[in-house]
């Protein structure tokens, strides 16, 4: 079991935008974040990336991006995302229970990419089914389970 904490939770009220971070989500089951253009009834409702991967960036390229930029909603750190595989669960803080369905998905030209020339969730990125709903707050804890 691996365990780590919530760096970030954000969101967009549309799809194709960055996403604005928020302090707390309520997160619906088999729906997704409330109020979040992303959530609905599929298997991409909530996107987790690696906390790790994002600091790289901004230091191999001399960036300062900051939470929700990548368009993820849930920026996970202390947690090696890279070795989370399809079917396993993410638990954050008491409730929420997370269900990877996807990693990386087709790369196009996105508001991401135009906006800052590099993008990550094609790649690494872990789209999420809910199993659990509840509250999530910014440092919860999170755990492979």
């Amino acid at each position: 079991m691996s365990a780590g904490k919530l760096h970030s939770i954000c969101i967009a009220a549309e799809r194709g935008q960055l996403k604005k971070e928020v302090p707390q989500a309520k997160v619906i089951e088999d729906f997704g974040i409330e109020n979040d253009g992303h959530a609905g009834a599929w298997g991409r409702q909530v996107t987790c990336l690696d906390f790790a991967s994002v600091q790289k960036v901004n230091q191999e390229k001399n960036m300062n991006i900051g939470p929700g930029q990548f368009a993820e909603n849930l920026l996970i750190e202390g947690i090696d995302l890279k070795r989370v595989g399809v079917g396993e669960k993410i638990k954050i803080g008491s409730d929420v229970i997370l269900e990877v369905s996807q990693i990386g998905k087709e790369d196009h030209p996105s508001v991401v990419t135009r906006t800052l020339g590099v993008t990550l969730l094609p790649y690494e990125g872990l789209f999420c089914r809910v199993v659990s709903g509840g509250m999530i707050q910014k440092g919860d804890a999170v755990e492979v389970i």
